[in-house]
């Protein structure tokens, strides 16, 4: 896809909330059961492999964050589609059961009834690479919430991701209209001038979401090109390479934590989940992203997906242990 010059010049105002406690984080989007088999070596076409480890862990960019803030000390909340109803779609029980045991509040969680809650199988080798199979019903995709201004009036901030845009949206907006910060997940390839960018107060992009958003292969230039459409705080993280942002008009980078990777399962989406809660305290968008870096390399030095994302205690550990070895 080409970026174009916008047509209009609508653009939020990022406004900021100050929690009394722990802030409450609404992580709204796409929620999954992934199936996970550890394997010496990925399978090859008409090949077969033996699983070393195999297990079922909650999944999805918004479950897997919700996660995040939890063991974080944060309170969270979960909003999304899921197969329904209740005892009719095990996928979706098994899921719900797991996020309860996590303390994250799920009453936000929608049951379609007819449908199937998303499915992953997903396969790490040796080397901590993966590779994933998902199955979603596409009908999921045009559930809406049913009251998105009472899930968006009990957060300090929104989380959301993309994956399943007509159920976020309104979210987002409902949390905007009241001045609460909302950060945005940009996981799945759009267009640029997706209207999530000009409803959120912070995009972070995957590396492959912003190339193919915007076909520019230069992250700066990537993000210049949702710049023309939106005055969010703009990033895109890429694995273990630095953190590229945009500050003011200019980019700037921030290294990541050197970490011996055995499973990046959910490191992008607990990263968002640390960087939305240390917002959510009042950090600012360099400490947070820090923060979200630390998480992120921790579960990524661990096995289990978002069941690998650390407690408060041990990303402080981390991050005084590594004092100044991250800089912009």
């Amino acid at each position: 896809m080409s970026c174009a010059e916008p047509a209009g010049n609508e653009k939020p105002h990022p406004a900021y909330t100050t929690a009394a406690g722990a802030p409450r984080v609404l992580c709204a989007g796409i929620i999954v059961l992934d199936m996970v088999f550890r394997v010496k070596d990925l399978p090859k076409p008409d090949g077969k492999v033996e699983a070393q480890e195999y297990f079922v862990v909650n999944g999805g960019c918004a479950a897997n964050a919700a996660v995040a803030v939890a063991r974080l000390g944060g309170r969270a909340a979960l909003a999304g589609p899921l197969g329904g109803p209740e005892g009719e779609d095990g996928n979706g029980d098994l899921v719900l059961r797991a996020l309860a045991s996590e303390n994250v509040d799920t009453s936000g969680c929608q049951r379609v009834s007819g449908m199937a809650t998303a499915l992953s199988a997903i396969f790490i080798d040796a080397r901590g690479d993966r590779t994933i199979v998902t199955y979603r019903d596409e009908r999921l995709a045009a559930a809406t919430p049913d009251d998105p201004q009472a899930l968006a009036a009990g957060a300090d901030l929104v989380l959301a991701d993309n994956r399943y845009p007509q159920f976020a949206r309104p979210i987002c907006a409902a949390a905007r209209a009241r001045n609460a910060p909302v950060v945005l997940d940009g996981d799945k390839p759009t267009v640029a001038d997706d209207p999530l960018f000009r409803l959120a107060s912070h995009v972070i992009f995957s590396a492959e979401c912003l190339r193919a958003t915007t076909g520019r292969s230069d992250f700066a230039e990537g993000l210049a090109c949702i710049a023309r459409y939106s005055d969010a705080f703009l990033a895109v993280s890429d694995g273990p390479n630095d953190i590229v942002f945009r500050d003011g008009d200019t980019s700037r980078r921030l290294p990541v934590f050197p970490i011996r990777a055995v499973d990046t399962l959910a490191a992008g989406d607990v990263f968002h989940g640390g960087f939305a809660l240390a917002l959510a305290e009042g950090q600012n968008e360099l400490e947070a992203m820090r923060f979200g870096a630390a998480v992120a390399g921790i579960k990524c030095s661990r096995v289990g997906g978002s069941a690998g994302a650390p407690k408060r205690a041990e990303v402080e550990a981390f991050l005084a242990a590594h004092a100044g070895s991250v800089s912009s």
